[in-house]
């Protein structure tokens, strides 16, 4: 088991996953006012979109544009999800420096969300790696339903580290396991980490959360034994994929800064201007947020550590 680390990188997707699936399509420059604010509170990764075609993903029809506009200082990332060569033609376009290419575990979720199996989704991003690695992008990977697939059920790990070693070639510097349903249990969490972990050591991962089951804290714990250190979330728990059945919102950013901070491990966020943020994003959307925080005042102050019990 790991030591518990002094500091962890949560990466915002607010803009991409919390709001795909949304009813409400949010302008652009709501967009870019609710980027600058989670800037200002601290977060230094965000993910602002994905290039999929309008007619799929309405919601994302504008990431050229907001792209295109937002900008942010060197040690700030913002990152965009590409599938294909046509998408990172697009993310370069945009002047994108930071992409996530995107690939299912699963052959049910694959052809229901790129519309091919994955081996062919795999060879799709061949090209796509070469085009963006060639004009000095950073390239980052994400395996969806890396733990269970809303059609083919549970993921066997073997499957990812398979995909995992694919996407190594394509030249990714960080590799993130998507439970895109939200099913995942700590159990899955170990074993398919664990995996992953024996075959690419000098890997560095990051996890992305669902909370359907409402196990994402217990996911996020796991996986932080396991010397995980980067984390995706939505700020008030938002989102979830369009092509998952049954798929509730990710893990709530809110939330997961006060998970940390309250075991003493900084996230570098400022949890007022997060609160503010929250209440912002909840008369945009015009609903109640999922996250535990938005139905209290405000977050409790991390706890002093005291005498270990014996």
């Amino acid at each position: 088991m790991n030591g518990m680390p002094e500091q962890v990188l949560i990466t915002e997707v607010l803009l991409r996953d919390g709001l795909q699936i949304e009813p409400v399509i949010v302008p652009t420059a709501d967009k870019l006012r609710l980027a600058y604010g989670f800037l200002e509170a601290g977060l230094t990764s965000l993910e602002i979109g994905s290039f999929v075609h309008p007619a799929k993903v309405p919601q994302m029809a504008d990431t050229d544009r907001l792209a295109a506009q937002l900008s942010a200082g060197e040690s700030v990332s913002l990152h965009t999800l590409v599938f294909n060569e046509r998408g990172a033609r697009r993310a370069l376009d945009a002047g994108v420096r930071h992409v996530r290419l995107t690939v299912s575990a699963s052959d049910g979720h694959s052809r229901a969300n790129a519309g091919v199996p994955t081996e062919e989704a795999l060879d799709r991003l061949k090209p796509a790696a070469d085009l963006l690695a060639e004009a000095g992008v950073q390239l980052e990977a994400t395996i969806a339903t890396a733990f269970v697939c809303p059609f083919d059920g549970e993921t066997p790990p073997e499957q990812v580290v398979r995909i995992a070693d694919r996407l190594t070639g394509l030249g990714i510097s960080v590799l993130h396991l998507a439970d895109t349903i939200g099913a995942a249990s700590p159990w899955h969490i170990r074993r398919t980490v664990k995996a992953v972990q024996a075959r690419l050591p000098h890997m560095p991962m990051g996890l992305h959360l669902h909370n359907t089951y409402g196990m994402a804290s217990a996911n996020a714990w796991e996986a932080l034994q396991l010397g995980v250190r980067r984390f995706d979330a939505a700020l008030g728990g938002v989102g979830g994929c369009p092509f998952a059945p049954g798929a509730a919102g990710n893990i709530a950013t809110d939330d997961l800064v006060n998970l940390f901070h309250q075991a003493g491990i900084a996230t570098g966020i400022d949890v007022e201007r997060l609160a503010a943020l929250r209440e912002e994003l909840r008369v945009l959307l015009g609903r109640k947020l999922d996250s535990a925080l938005s139905a209290v005042p405000a977050a409790p102050a991390p706890l002093r550590a005291g005498p270990t019990p014996g």
